[in-house]
């Protein structure tokens, strides 16, 4: 059985791997800022718990991603010149990878949220054309 102490040690270096790739990665920050968003509209929407484990899921599932390739990348980086075919090939499967997954969880996000946002568009589009 792992220690308290062992414990604390171990969480200390995985908040500062996460730390480090929310400083040097613009994309799993853009994703870290929308994902809270949609965790946040998911709690203050009367949504299914299932709806909201979903929510939480494909949020989890885009960051998990994002740091992988991090991971993938500066491992092909401290490996492999980056001149060649190999590591190009490499960072574009796993950028695939990402944008597949993000991709879905907008997928999963709208088919979620619009029927909550729907009606608002549809007034809010009716109250801009009343304007004119």
């Amino acid at each position: 059985m792992i220690s308290p102490r062992q414990f604390s040690r171990s969480l200390r270096h995985a908040l500062r791997g996460l730390r480090e790739v929310a400083n040097t990665e613009h994309s799993f920050r853009v994703q870290l800022l929308l994902g809270t968003l949609a965790i946040v509209v998911s709690l203050l929407l009367p949504l299914s718990a299932l709806q909201r484990v979903l929510i939480l899921l494909m949020t989890a599932a885009v960051l998990v991603l994002e740091v992988m390739n991090s991971i993938v990348e500066r491992l092909i980086d401290a490996v492999q010149p980056r001149l060649n075919p190999m590591v190009r090939e490499v960072k574009d499967m796993m950028a695939g990878t990402v944008l597949l997954t993000s991709i879905s969880a907008v997928i999963v996000g709208l088919v979620i949220f619009l029927p909550y946002i729907w009606p608002f568009l549809t007034r809010l589009k009716d109250y801009v054309f009343s304007m004119i």
